[in-house]
């Protein structure tokens, strides 16, 4: 049987999207989730980077803090990694009782370096749980059931060390009118190809871009973190790479709501996550680049009828896993 009809007959066969694929009513019962959190002593904190997120911060926070900490004690702290906000963010996230971090403050005897995932990994070093929920700072539907679902796989299966959000992505017209569906354009135009050509296996995650998710502390500490936008493609591929598809699960979360971005700005997000992919494979060994790759990204804008360059530089920074920090190390008891 040729390569290419063994790898279809692999996907079509494969158990893991029936049997890793959850929707977030099953966890609706949060006393039996309490219940096996504490059971199983674990700790669980959820981190939201945020970058002029004034609009959707505190609904979050509040939401979050009265149901899963007040109402139901699932989570043991909230905290903000804050990249620099211009708007009133840090201060309403302060006012509402989250944890509040300057992540240029974090270990500052590193280089600085700017993005959602210089937060993320960053948050490993200030939260003290076992678990780490992240979620986005900017969804407008926003309802418990982002973290509460995400959390339930990893508590009541002990297999499932990291868990996926999925859920339908509405998109807005410059009118402000939603139309139901239309977002996750970077995943269907350039994820998706790529993990067909390479982890066909892989496809089975319905938005390996979405910006929330849950692991353990063991896995996470133990992985790379790409500063900037490709972070949630890495994971995904060293997660898999390391432990195997059988720890991550997905979860259906229905719906979000959130900003989206213009055409030139996916670009940019998608530049970017290329880069990263294909890192990622030359670390791996199925990909040699027979010349470098170059670390900007050209546009042009129409300006008075004449087309003006616009470039967009990437430097490809990544973090080490946080575990060969001796800082960390040291926090954790880990030396």
């Amino acid at each position: 049987m040729c390569l290419w009809l063994l790898i279809v007959v692999f996907v079509m066969n494969s158990n893991w999207l029936k049997n890793k694929t959850f929707h977030f009513s099953e966890f609706r019962d949060l006393n039996n989730l309490v219940k096996e959190k504490e059971k199983k002593n674990l700790t669980i904190s959820l981190c939201l980077p945020t970058l002029n997120e004034e609009k959707t911060i505190a609904k979050e926070i509040i939401i979050m803090k009265s149901e899963l900490m007040m109402r139901y004690p699932l989570l043991d702290e909230i905290v903000v990694i804050d990249s620099g906000s211009k708007d009133k963010t840090v201060d309403i996230a302060s006012s509402y009782g989250a944890d509040v971090y300057n992540a240029d403050d974090i270990l500052p005897e590193l280089e600085k370096h700017k993005g959602k995932g210089e937060n993320l990994w960053k948050a490993l070093y200030v939260t003290k749980g076992d678990i780490l929920v992240y979620i986005d700072a900017d969804i407008k539907n926003i309802h418990h059931r982002f973290v509460y679902a995400l959390l339930g796989p990893l508590i009541l299966n002990d297999e499932i060390k990291y868990s996926k959000a999925f859920y339908d992505r509405p998109i807005a017209s410059k009118r402000n009118i939603m139309r139901a569906t239309g977002g996750g354009r970077v995943t269907e135009l350039v994820i998706r190809p790529l993990f067909s050509l390479f982890f066909p296996e892989l496809t089975q995650i319905i938005q390996p871009l979405s910006g929330e998710y849950a692991g353990y502390r063991e896995l996470l500490d133990k992985i790379p973190f790409p500063i900037g936008y490709g972070v949630e493609t890495s994971m995904i591929l060293d997660i898999y790479e390391k432990w195997g598809l059988d720890v991550i699960a997905q979860v259906d979360l229905e719906k979000r709501v959130h900003r989206n971005q213009d055409t030139k700005a996916l670009g940019r997000m998608s530049f970017v996550i290329l880069k990263t992919f294909f890192y990622r494979l030359e670390k791996l060994g199925l990909f040699e680049s027979k010349q470098e790759m170059f670390n900007e990204m050209i546009q042009y804008n129409l300006v008075k009828n004449n087309y003006e360059t616009a470039i967009y530089s990437f430097e490809g920074f990544e973090r080490p896993p946080m575990i060969e920090i001796q800082q960390y190390r040291e926090k954790f008891n880990l030396c």
